[in-house]
């Protein structure tokens, strides 16, 4: 179901693309922005693990000085059917946790000092299990991808805004289409976007339970980590904050379709449903 979700979400972002790409900057300035864009989420993506663990402040850690976390990540990885990925920590008292990387062969898992702190081992299972759901789903890939689109959707309203828009025949559309491409285009693939990245926390929660087992364990650990990050939120940087398993940035509430993670309370329903 998910995955059908995301594949119609993609469809109408590509669709939404190449509506507007015409309106706003005819066939020529739809290939530029789509090239412009393609460019910089390719360099996002490909280095998109150094990039996050250098942005959260992410330190790897060995097997001797974390033995425990090593060992479990392990296990759960042989589980999921996928390389074990590399472990890293970042000193945060919050309770929290991001994977990323581009592929299996080429991820991370790095988890707050916070997290070992505040959940049992069933639970921090939960949440190593859902990170390592999104490294066997590929979510990174899905979100360049969507990242793609959407960029080169804001960079048709740039174009339109400093050049004035398709002016030919062939692009079509005139000023009153190009100004409300310009304001409503962006916005639309902004809530694209995000509805993926819902939809992908979803599959991580199922993907996750499969992994470990206990989806009652993962349910729990969510409702603590939202507790948590809601009384004490991190300071992270807001391009990262899609990253973690809940919204690490005080606000984290915000609910709806301007939302990159779900409702906390369908999350956790979901998971005891299972």
């Amino acid at each position: 179901m998910n995955t059908m979700k995301t594949f119609l979400l993609m469809a109408a972002m590509t669709a939404l693309f190449m509506v507007a790409g015409q309106a706003m900057g005819g066939q020529q300035g739809m290939t530029m922005a789509l090239l412009l864009a393609v460019g910089l989420n390719f360099f996002a993506y490909w280095n998109s693990d150094k990039l996050a663990l250098r942005m959260n402040g992410a330190r790897e850690v060995s097997e001797n000085e974390a033995r425990d976390l090593h060992a479990m990540v392990a296990m759960l990885a042989m589980r999921a059917g996928i390389p074990k990925p590399r472990v890293y920590v970042v000193d945060n008292p919050t309770p929290n946790a991001f994977a990323t990387g581009r592929n299996p062969d080429h991820a991370a898992v790095a988890v707050t000092t916070g997290l070992m702190h505040a959940l049992d081992r069933s639970e921090l299972e939960g949440v190593i299990a859902h990170e390592l759901g999104h490294i066997k789903n590929r979510d990174i890939l899905i979100g360049s991808i969507a990242a793609v689109m959407a960029g080169a959707i804001s960079y048709l309203a740039n174009f339109a805004l400093f050049f004035g828009g398709s002016r030919d025949e062939e692009g079509g559309g005139n000023m009153i289409t190009t100004i409300l491409m310009m304001i409503l285009a962006p916005m639309a693939a902004m809530l694209i976007q995000m509805a993926i990245s819902r939809g992908r926390e979803y599959l991580a929660d199922a993907t996750g339970a499969e992994i470990c087992g206990r989806p009652k364990a993962l349910a729990s650990a969510l409702d603590k980590l939202a507790n948590q990050n809601a009384r004490q939120p991190m300071d992270v940087n807001p391009a990262s904050a899609q990253m973690y398993i809940v919204n690490p940035l005080k606000g984290g509430s915000i609910s709806g379709l301007f939302s990159t993670h779900p409702p906390m309370e369908e999350r956790i329903r979901r998971l005891l449903a299972m």
